[in-house]
């Protein structure tokens, strides 16, 4: 059985195609860069995902060795995310259901990102650290959902690396930029905010605006800046472990890729005899593969998604009735 998942939800249109085994045959994805010194246009997004679906799709199917008439599920990103890329890669997915009589299922972005580090970490039941562009999440299997023990208060982390990265004139994607500039910084002192489960980054973003404009070290700010907001949610991680009392933590999203940000994660985990997991690089930041392993599980459990419109732009993961 084969599976075929379409991602769009913001910068990437990725297809990957999997088996019911969770074998990888397929992943051919194309990223929209946004002009230099500023962030997605969505409405530029979603012409990049016109412009290259087809050939992504010709490739996806070239690489697996199948023809659309192998594929028994198409999968799609439904949300959350971008509406205007989120409505092409629906409107794509559909037609291309459609056309093929094949059976098609919506698929919930961040549960993608998640499933997909569960199969390839082969953790089961973890404390999901799910940190990205578009989400700043602690999350945990709890009844039939993925409940959500703490979350950012305002930007994401990723958001805030990417801002600070534009305003040191980075290269974009920040993040990797500033993971290089801060080994060879020094701490400078930054607000620390935490409320309870939930973060607050607005602070910070506040103070390193004004402390670049004022000529500080850029390796400086670049180190402050990972200390301070991973410290912050190496806390809130290591409070949710101790409420669940499970002995697993997963990271995933793209942010998942930081090196100071995983250390400090297995430092806390030893502590608490947990172990921490880490989606492979690969498959940390937005990909076809998610979404069609994603779908996968869905069919196999014959769970069917209630989703009343094409998308769902603001679709929170707490929403979504699932199983592990």
């Amino acid at each position: 059985m084969l599976s075929l998942g379409i991602e769009g939800t913001a910068h990437t249109f990725g297809i990957g195609i999997v088996d019911d085994q969770g074998n990888i045959l397929a992943d051919v994805r194309k990223t929209y860069t946004p002009p230099s010194g500023k962030g997605i246009i969505p409405s530029e997004a979603k012409k990049h995902h016109e412009s290259v679906a087809n050939e992504v799709l010709e490739e996806a199917l070239k690489e697996a060795g199948v023809e659309m008439k192998d594929i028994n599920i198409i999968s799609y990103s439904t949300g959350p995310g971008l509406p205007p890329p989120l409505l092409f890669t629906a409107k794509f997915s559909v037609e291309l259901a459609k056309k093929n009589s094949i059976e098609i299922i919506p698929v919930h972005h961040g549960i993608a990102h998640i499933e997909i580090g569960r199969l390839l970490t082969k953790c089961f039941d973890p404390v999901v650290v799910y940190l990205s562009g578009g989400h700043n999440a602690i999350l945990a299997f709890t009844g039939d959902t993925y409940k959500i023990f703490g979350e950012t208060l305002d930007v994401t982390i990723g958001n805030l690396f990417d801002t600070v990265a534009r305003e040191l004139n980075l290269e974009m994607p920040g993040g990797p930029k500033i993971e290089e500039l801060a080994k060879k910084g020094k701490y400078i002192r930054l607000p620390y905010s935490v409320k309870g489960m939930d973060v607050s980054f607005t602070g910070i973003q506040t103070v390193v605006s004004r402390l670049i404009k004022e000529g500080f070290r850029k390796e400086d700010i670049a180190f402050s800046l990972q200390e301070t907001c991973f410290a912050m949610l190496t806390e809130v991680t290591e409070r949710a472990l101790a409420h669940t009392e499970k002995n697993e933590v997963l990271l995933v999203g793209g942010v998942a890729a930081n090196k100071r940000l995983q250390e400090m994660m297995d430092i806390m985990c030893k502590e608490r005899n947990a172990k921490v997991y880490v989606v492979p690089m690969k498959y940390a930041g937005d990909n076809g593969v998610m979404i069609a392993w994603t779908g996968m599980l869905a069919y196999k459990k014959g769970l069917k998604l209630e989703v009343k419109d094409l998308i769902k732009p603001k679709w929170r993961i707490d929403e979504v009735k699932w199983f592990i």
